[in-house]
């Protein structure tokens, strides 16, 4: 009876790898601009879902530049007004070529877009297209990786410039798709930017974050990333945003 307990043990861990295996890796884009480009992802946000998922079962790519807009992503995007300036989807491609060449030869499983970007869009006062390009690129990605079940986690814009309408605006707009989607979420990034830089000059409110704030970042992703995958994780191909 003892062996038989032993051996029906060992039948059941090793059916539960094999179903582990067969469900694939969760993957994670994280893209954006500078915020996004500064943060390390080895310092906190990778430990954090490897931790949960297992290193095997997980891949990050990661692909942001500092100071671009919405429509270096988004290839359909337009002006509220006007036909200047126009979308490249440049960036997007690149960030795509990464993302196929991460993905060769695995089963992928899950996938969250990790999106911390705005402050250009702000600057150059789009933001009243700025919603509706988001979602845009959200149903970019979902398309060319053909599903319908990516989840997406938001960083919204810090507290830096609450002065500008159009900052505030954004702020808004990331909040209300992020929440306006089972599949969405969005972390707060207010009280990161707060205390020391890279430089070791005390910052406040500053456009940048601290050398702190970076891996807090990191780790408020991915708690909102795992929190997405685990909820969401019966309504595969199922799409709720319009």
């Amino acid at each position: 009876m003892k062996y038989r307990s032993i051996a029906m043990l060992i039948f059941l861990v090793s059916v539960s790898l094999v179903n582990a295996a067969e469900k694939g890796k969760h993957l994670f884009i994280l893209s954006g601009q500078s915020n996004m480009k500064r943060m390390d992802p080895d310092l906190s946000f990778s430990p954090t879902v490897v931790e949960e998922f297992g290193e095997d079962n997980v891949i990050v790519v990661k692909f942001a530049e500092g100071g671009k807009p919405i429509r270096r992503w988004y290839k359909k995007w337009k002006p509220a007004e006007g036909g200047e300036p126009q979308a490249t989807g440049d960036l997007y491609d690149r960030l795509m070529a990464m993302v196929n060449k991460a993905i060769q030869g695995n089963e992928v499983e899950t996938v969250t877009f990790v999106w911390m970007q705005g402050e250009r869009d702000a600057k150059d006062k789009h933001d009243q297209v700025y919603a509706e390009s988001l979602n845009g690129l959200i149903h970019q990605l979902e398309e060319d990786l053909g599903r319908g079940d990516i989840n997406f986690v938001i960083g919204r814009l810090s507290d830096c410039v609450m002065t500008s309408s159009h900052w505030v605006a954004i702020r808004e707009a990331q909040v209300k798709i992020a929440e306006g989607s089972k599949r969405g979420a969005w972390v707060d990034t207010d009280d990161l930017n707060d205390g020391l830089n890279k430089k070791g000059k005390k910052v406040k409110n500053d456009l940048h974050y601290t050398v702190e704030g970076y891996k807090i970042l990191g780790e408020r992703f991915a708690g909102k990333s795992i929190e997405l995958i685990q909820k969401n994780a019966q309504q595969r191909d199922v799409p709720d945003r319009k």
